[in-house]
């Protein structure tokens, strides 16, 4: 037994994922949410287990049985909800008996990431500014005795011993590593808007991937896993590859001169949409992961990772992942990471450039890419 034919407008016009389950755990009925949750038609997915399709971080099928026993209702919060085509998402679940049709339940999920996600972002722009705001005033008056310093310890060292000169050598070299953390703490107060329009995300994972295996990735596998018919994004180009860049980079430390494999993936997800705190809603259906089999992100880390000066390196600034996340937010994009031991994903999500443009053309003189 399934929805109501009269009932199916309401069902199809669900804005949160729904899943109508048979006594024997198999999927009768999705709706439209849960197709893009899936990304999987209502045909594909009719007929399998539910627990198959759906992955909870949570022992649930217990509870689950004895709610459609009892015929109540179940609540589960802030769990990791996720499908073998996309990352878990944290989310509340709601699972209640279908009227009339006994053993038969519909469950709802409500993702929350997203909100949190956005209201994060908002955050690190707020804290960056503060942040920021001393280490800008400072910055200008150390890295000028520092170039003092660095010329003193250079003209001494043409005078010494090599024995002395490892000395001065020190000098130059921790002056100038100071001078890059500054530089990196006024990059990342910079509020220059980016300079966005359309971008092919394949050129920037291209660019990305291939500086990386020239350099710092050399002893790194890294695996394209593209959509072809991915459209255009809307974002400044060299800023997304900057961010890739970064992501790449930390993989690849992470992995260590073992090194290890990074996917780089690109997929279309129609269903994501994003509504911020001015009411604005903007479809966000470009999805970019880079993916590592790496250790993990450290636990007492995982949920600030995207708060500056927070780094799970030793000797690392904590700069590069709250740099990423605000160059994110600058394009109305979304940026979420989990991770376990063996499998990190930053996922990424972005606007299409036809969204920002005349509808009858894009900037390169074809029709606008077909909706996926």
């Amino acid at each position: 037994m399934g929805i109501a034919p009269d009932e199916r407008p309401l069902w199809a016009s669900l804005p949160v994922p729904a899943i109508l389950v048979g006594p024997d755990d198999l999927i009768l009925d999705i709706n439209a949410a849960a197709e893009g949750f899936f990304n999987a038609s209502a045909k594909g997915v009719i007929g399998a287990p539910v627990w198959d399709m759906i992955a909870v971080d949570a022992p649930l099928e217990e509870a689950y049985g004895r709610a459609r026993e009892t015929e109540t209702t179940l609540f589960v919060n802030d769990v990791d909800v996720g499908s073998g085509q996309r990352a878990p998402l944290q989310s509340q679940l709601q699972i209640a008996p279908l009227s009339g049709a006994d053993g038969v339940m519909i469950l709802m999920i409500s993702p929350r990431e997203l909100a949190g996600r956005m209201t994060h972002n908002h955050s690190v722009k707020s804290s960056a500014k503060s942040a920021i705001g001393m280490a800008e005033m400072l910055a200008h008056e150390i890295k000028n005795p520092l170039a003092g310093i660095t010329g003193a310890a250079q003209l001494l060292s043409m005078n010494l011993s090599k024995d002395d000169r490892e000395l001065t050598d020190l000098i130059v070299a921790e002056s100038r590593r100071i001078v890059k953390l500054l530089e990196q703490v006024e990059q990342f107060g910079n509020l220059n808007q980016p300079e966005r329009g359309p971008v092919n995300l394949h050129d920037v994972l291209d660019r990305a991937r291939r500086s990386a295996l020239l350099g710092f990735g050399a002893q790194m596998k890294i695996v394209e896993d593209y959509d072809p018919s991915l459209p255009l994004a809307w974002g400044d180009k060299d800023q997304l590859l900057q961010v890739v860049l970064n992501l790449v980079k930390n993989a690849s430390e992470a992995a260590g001169s073992g090194g290890g494999t990074i996917r780089l993936h690109s997929y279309y997800e129609h269903s994501f949409r994003l509504r911020r705190a001015d009411g604005r809603g903007m479809a966000l259906p470009l999805q970019i992961e880079v993916i590592d089999d790496g250790p993990g992100l450290p636990e007492n880390i995982a949920g600030d990772i995207f708060d500056p000066f927070v780094s799970g390196r030793e000797n690392g600034t904590g700069l590069g992942l709250a740099l990423v996340s605000k160059i994110i937010s600058e394009h109305d994009g979304w940026i979420s990471v989990t991770s376990v031991p063996g499998r990190t994903v930053f996922r990424i999500s972005l606007p299409r450039a036809d969204a920002h443009e005349d509808p009858k053309s894009n900037a390169a003189g074809q029709p606008p890419a077909k909706e996926t």
